[in-house]
């Protein structure tokens, strides 16, 4: 060092500046702060400074982070240490001095690149490294572009490390647990590592446009679903999960992406929805953009912006998979993140909806957005990012065809199918469901919804080019047909079943003609995946009749458990359809209802008060609903300030409709509401999950 100032040591005073940053979950060793809000080090010298004011005028500190930092590209930033420090941009400020030591406040701008960070003191021509830091997003300053005003959400979109997943049908919303832990130790290295694998695929590492949100989001879907190179996760068709993990055993995402990184960065297998949507959930919250998991239900996957999508059946009612890559999904689990959107006109900022799932597009990546949500809502198909995309996904209308023997296809009259319903993610602090519908459209039938609707169709006019493959499928079709009001089918069925009930079916036919009619009807249930891909046609019944005028008939029909047990699919999802005809006529009138089984129950049950270091009991409790034993049950408990790691019970075989109890014996380390995981495997069910909240006492 310079004559008269030589450095014993630095103090980066972490637990304070973390508290401060919140960021002491991520680390206790290790300084972590947010940007656009100051951090204390202590500087300590081996000999004692006396004129600290001239030594001050020659020494000055260094910040660069990136593996080639340069002042031309603004990856090495050096400022002086005045007494005042400047909050708009890299400064620092004495704050305490004394012959052996300073104190100084060092002010990152609210715009920085976020990374990882070295930190030099710079004395008379030669440097001192003091340390590292890292660099992140900051929602609790107002100059961040990634502000949030409400702490409250702050305290869910940031620093929650538990969430809940929606599934299963827009009739019978499911919820499923989801250990996102964005803050366990090694997990903020591991987005970086994501960031720089995803940059370098990009041809370069541009470290300066770390500052943005947008540009953040972007490289994260990229990296997330491995259409794109060394990415974190393989989606594969649906059900097909050899050499590797199926979607639905994952209970959180830091083995997925220690599983990354440990294998050279290749994809781990394998990925849905909802794990591209929780993974991403968890890198972006341990960066600092507050983000959380939505779910949509009756989802245009693939429309490729286009506003209508058909689904397509064969005479008996059965799905089929002629289109394969615009078709309903069940549900679809995206993304939002909260952000102001610098580059675009005002009003776009907000919540930005983001999709790491692939996606088909005439041109782009594979991924979608972000997008406004605000655009989304009021037809802004133009606005940045693939606004189009979710706007259709969310609004296509649904074409039923059916394929007659000839291989002939004729639309069926049917019920309008409506699309992007009960939207729906985790509320804040609890785990209600909150139903966001309302922030992506407006309500059916309304007014607002038409005007929205034909301002989109305009658009979409303006820039649709049909691909030959189209024009030829359905040159000959007539879309639009008169509709013959005297014959209508209403099929119902319980929206969600135990599983090992018989699934009840009600159809109900009417003829409104003026005579009579001969009747034949077609029921059916089919096994599907949540993708809108069957899986196997498990049942099936004709019915003739005769239907006089004015007339109406009531079938009540039951789909027997042993039909659907062996094929039921990991979503547990049945598709009920009626297909119905008169024998003298062309028109084909169709029916169809989604429906959920679900698992046996397994609940948690805790004692009435608990008080963190006390020793206590939790009850797990099985019951088979089937009429057979489960088999090689194995149950696997897991709770973050509960149990330390995640615990194995073997309980063997269940027998039929009886109930299997579980002691957990553990003693509370942390405070507040903590969460007990359970999730069980047997021969018979690969999937079952449950969850339970309890508020710890402090000691």
């Amino acid at each position: 060092m310079g004559q008269g100032l030589s450095i014993k040591k630095c103090d980066f005073k972490i637990t304070m500046n973390n508290n401060n940053h919140h960021t002491e979950e991520i680390s206790t060793e290790r300084l972590m702060v947010r940007r656009g809000q100051p951090f204390t080090i202590t500087v300590s010298f081996s000999t004692p400074i006396h004129s600290y004011l001239q030594q001050l005028k020659r020494t000055f500190l260094i910040v660069q982070t990136g593996s080639h930092p340069s002042k031309a590209d603004g990856t090495q930033t050096e400022f002086p240490i005045s007494s005042l420090g400047d909050q708009r941009q890299w400064s620092a400020a004495l704050k305490e001095q004394d012959p052996c030591s300073w104190t100084i406040s060092v002010n990152t701008p609210a715009n920085a690149p976020i990374g990882q960070y070295t930190l030099l003191l710079h004395a008379s021509k030669s440097s001192h490294l003091l340390g590292n830091f890292t660099l992140l997003f900051n929602p609790w300053c107002q100059e961040d572009e990634v502000f949030l005003a409400n702490e409250a959400q702050r305290q869910e979109y940031i620093l929650n490390q538990e969430g809940v997943i929606y599934w299963g049908t827009e009739n019978a919303v499911l919820a499923q647990p989801w250990d996102f832990s964005q803050f366990e130790e090694d997990i903020v290295d591991i987005c970086f590592t994501l960031l720089d694998v995803g940059e370098c695929h990009q041809g370069g590492k541009d470290h300066t446009q770390r500052k943005s949100p947008v540009y953040i989001c972007r490289t994260v879907a990229a990296m997330l679903n491995c259409d794109e190179f060394r990415g974190i996760l393989t989606e594969c068709e649906t059900g097909q999960y050899c050499n590797g993990t199926s979607p639905s055993k994952w209970l959180g995402s830091s083995p997925i992406l220690r599983q990354w990184v440990a294998s050279q960065c290749r994809p781990v297998r394998y990925g849905q929805c909802w794990v591209f949507a929780a993974v991403m959930c968890s890198v972006l919250r341990c960066l600092g953009i507050p983000t959380r998991v939505v779910t949509g239900f009756t989802w245009a996957h693939n429309t490729n912006s286009s506003l209508s999508v058909n689904e397509y059946y064969n005479e008996d009612g059965t799905l089929l998979t002629k289109d394969k890559s615009a078709r309903i999904w069940t549900f679809h689990v995206w993304n939002e993140c909260w952000m102001a959107r610098a580059d675009l006109l005002p009003g776009y900022s907000g919540w930005q909806a983001l999709d790491a799932t692939y996606q088909e597009k005439s041109r782009g990546p594979s991924f979608c957005g972000p997008a406004p949500v605000q655009a989304i809502k009021k037809g802004d198909t133009e606005v940045d990012y693939d606004v189009c995309y979710f706007f259709a996904a969310i609004n296509a209308k649904c074409q039923v065809w059916i394929q007659k023997a000839d291989d002939t296809l004729k639309p069926a009259l049917s019920g309008t199918k409506y699309t992007g319903n009960n939207i729906s993610t985790k509320s804040v602090g609890s785990e209600r469901c909150e139903d966001i519908t309302h922030n992506y459209k407006y309500p059916e039938g309304s007014l607002q919804e038409k005007e929205v609707l034909d301002k989109a169709y305009r658009n979409v006019k303006k820039l649709e080019t049909t691909s030959s493959r189209d024009e030829t499928q359905f040159s000959s079709i007539p879309i639009a047909l008169e509709e013959p009001v005297n014959l209508f089918i209403h099929l119902q069925s319980k929206s969600s079943l135990l599983l090992g009930q018989d699934v009840p079916l009600s159809i109900e036919v009417s003829n409104h003609s003026g005579r009579e009619k001969s009747i034949h009807l077609v029921a059916g249930a089919q096994s599907l995946h949540y993708n809108g891909v069957p899986i196997s046609q498990l049942w099936k019944e004709e019915f003739h009749f005769i239907l006089k005028s004015n007339e109406a008939s009531n079938l009540q029909v039951l789909v027997p458990y042993s039909r659907y047990r062996k094929e039921l699919g990991e979503n547990h999802l049945l598709r009920l359809t009626a297909m119905l005809r008169e024998e003298d006529s062309v028109y084909m009138y169709f029916a169809q209802e989604e429906i959920s089984i679900c698992d046996p129950p397994l609940t948690i049950e805790f004692p009435e008060n608990m008080v963190q270091y006390q020793p206590s009991t939790a009850k797990i409790s099985l019951l088979n609903s089937l009429t057979e034993p489960l088999e090689k049950c194995v149950i696997v408990v897991a709770g973050r300030g509960l149990i330390y790691r995640q615990r194995k019970y073997t309980l063997g075989s269940v027998q039929p409709k009886s109930i299997q109890q579980l002691q957990i014996p553990f003693t509370p380390t942390q405070a507040g509401p903590r969460r007990l995981t359970a999730y069980l495997t047997c021969l018979q069910l690969q999937n079952l999950k449950s969850y339970e909240t309890i508020d710890i006492a402090a000691a």
